[in-house]
């Protein structure tokens, strides 16, 4: 597939791009960092207002009040946005609260800077921002127009990005800005921080039908599984059996074989496509192969689309333990189409709905609040659900905390998987059985009879059969995260309040596992 192809400067559909975010988010800054990459200058709306006015915007602003502001900042931006020279624009934190301007950011590529409250507070309080004046006015604004970023940006530069993280995201958004003005839709970024690297996540209907490449360097080698390979017809790649069982060191030997005939180089990529297992095992691939290539995960799956393409996480199974050999190894990119959804049975999208569920009682919040009402998996859900994974990786990226969570349900899903050889139950159907007994372990029971009947109304399993009690007991018990001689819980004390770390009392784990158990 050939790289798209860019359109003229600020010019075309893509625009310019265009930096929003609330006060104190650095969007000056990252404009001017994003300009300086692309060899063109910034424009800021602020600047040329206070051009216009001949002094700094607090004195005008208080002596002429808000609502005269406002309209002078509204003229001055759909100015900006008009210029079709214009290549990076940062614009000031209240001007989206314009119709006009909502409407005109349209035809641009916009790139939402995000801050936290408490963040933006610190460094705006006191510096000149006649709305940072008062802590709860100030909070109360910063809760007002964060729906409104959100509906209206293209790319998203979360606020756990590290330092100088707009400089290193340039040529995604360039390639963002370019997609937009060839694939179908809306095509969106989320930019992903992690400790070991940062890599864009893009996120849109028709981006693989279109073609679309990030990064565009280097040969790219395809590892897809046979299933994925007819449905797509893909005719030119190392192709997998699919399912669990393949997820072995033979079949990784076979590739790195493979990879090495074809005269692979580190210079090149390789192009994980297909669910979780050709992720995990393509992922682990490049991460051993001459020491370390680079990786694109392409994910055709739900349970790849929410969880499992992200984070940087491969490995493979071996008879004792599921994913007992891995490494972490960073993505160069994840394009994530959900139009790739389409080639799934049902039974493989209701698999993927239990990481959807897991995903969002961890978020809490909007998104748990959207999942609970039931129904299909929209595209919203999806991006919900990845921009909850990559924030937990931000935060701690080798699972020494926070990442824990991400275990929800799967101590036991993992135990099911191995005691029934991985060949009976699909990931996320384990992964469902492993849910409720957390939730048993957490005295969560109205919440378990809650997330019991979203599952059962997308087919998935309540129990699980096939090995004993004690079989998936003493696998438990051998949990790759034990630690000091114990296997640590993630319970759940409500929804958005997820916490790793537990000991379980032995008879507590038994009579959970014993409440899925078909017998």
């Amino acid at each position: 597939m050939a790289p798209l192809s860019d359109p003229a400067p600020g010019g075309g559909r893509g625009g310019a791009l265009v930096f929003v975010g609330f006060m104190g988010a650095g969007k000056s800054t990252a404009a001017r960092r994003v300009a300086a990459e692309l060899g063109v200058a910034a424009a800021d709306s602020d600047r040329v207002i206070e051009e216009r006015i001949g002094e700094p915007i607090e004195g005008w602003f208080d002596r002429e009040g808000e609502r005269a502001f406002r309209a002078l900042e509204e003229e001055v931006v759909l100015g900006l946005l008009a210029d079709p020279d214009a290549r990076v624009i940062a614009l000031g934190g209240g001007a989206l609260a314009s119709e006009p301007v909502r409407a005109a950011l349209a035809e641009h590529t916009v790139v939402h800077v995000e801050v936290s409250a408490e963040v933006a507070w610190r460094r705006a309080s006191g510096r000149g921002r006649p709305l940072a004046r008062d802590r709860a006015r100030f909070e109360q604004l910063f809760a007002d127009r964060a729906a409104v970023y959100a509906a209206a940006a293209d790319a998203t530069l979360p606020a756990t990005a590290s330092k100088g993280a707009a400089r290193r995201a340039t040529p995604a958004l360039e390639a963002l800005r370019a997609a937009r003005a060839t694939v179908g839709g809306r095509p969106r970024m989320v930019w992903a921080d992690a400790a070991s690297g940062s890599y864009p996540v893009f996120f849109g209907r028709g981006l693989h039908a279109a073609g679309f490449e990030h990064p565009t360097d280097g040969r790219r080698l395809t590892v897809t599984d046979t299933d994925v390979a007819a449905a797509l017809g893909v005719s030119r790649a190392i192709a997998i059996d699919p399912g669990e069982t393949a997820k072995n060191l033979a079949t990784v030997e076979r590739v790195l074989g493979e990879l090495a005939r074809a005269g692979a180089e580190r210079g090149d990529l390789v192009v994980a496509l297909g669910g979780g297992v050709v992720g995990d095992l393509a992922g682990f691939c490049a991460a051993i192969y001459q020491r370390g290539m680079r990786c694109v995960q392409v994910p055709t799956t739900l349970v790849a689309q929410v969880d499992s393409a992200y984070g940087g996480k491969t490995g493979v199974d071996i008879a004792e333990g599921k994913n007992y050999a891995g490494a972490y190894h960073q993505p160069a990119a994840v394009v994530c189409d959900p139009a790739l959804l389409g080639t799934l049975p049902p039974a493989e999208l209701a698999a993927g709905y239990a990481e959807v569920v897991k995903t969002a009682l961890i978020a809490g919040g909007s998104l748990w609040a959207h999942v609970r009402r039931g129904g299909p998996v929209d595209d919203e859900t999806i991006l919900g659900c990845l921009r909850t994974k990559l924030a937990v990786v931000a935060a701690d990226e080798r699972d020494g905390g926070l990442r824990q969570i991400l275990n929800l349900g799967h101590t036991v899903a993992h135990a099911i998987e191995s005691a029934t050889g991985y060949a009976r139950y699909r990931h996320g159907e384990a992964v469902a059985v492993g849910l409720l007994a957390a939730l048993r372990l957490s005295g969560a029971d109205a919440l378990r009879a809650e997330v019991a009947e979203l599952l059962a109304a997308h087919g998935l399993p309540a129990s699980f059969g096939g090995a004993s009690v004690d079989d998936v007991v003493a696998l438990t018990e051998r949990d790759k995260k034990r630690s000091g001689g114990r296997v640590p819980f993630v319970l759940v004390e409500e929804p958005g309040r997820v916490t790793p770390g537990h000991a379980i009392a032995p008879d507590a784990l038994r009579a959970a596992v014993a409440e899925v158990h078909e017998g």
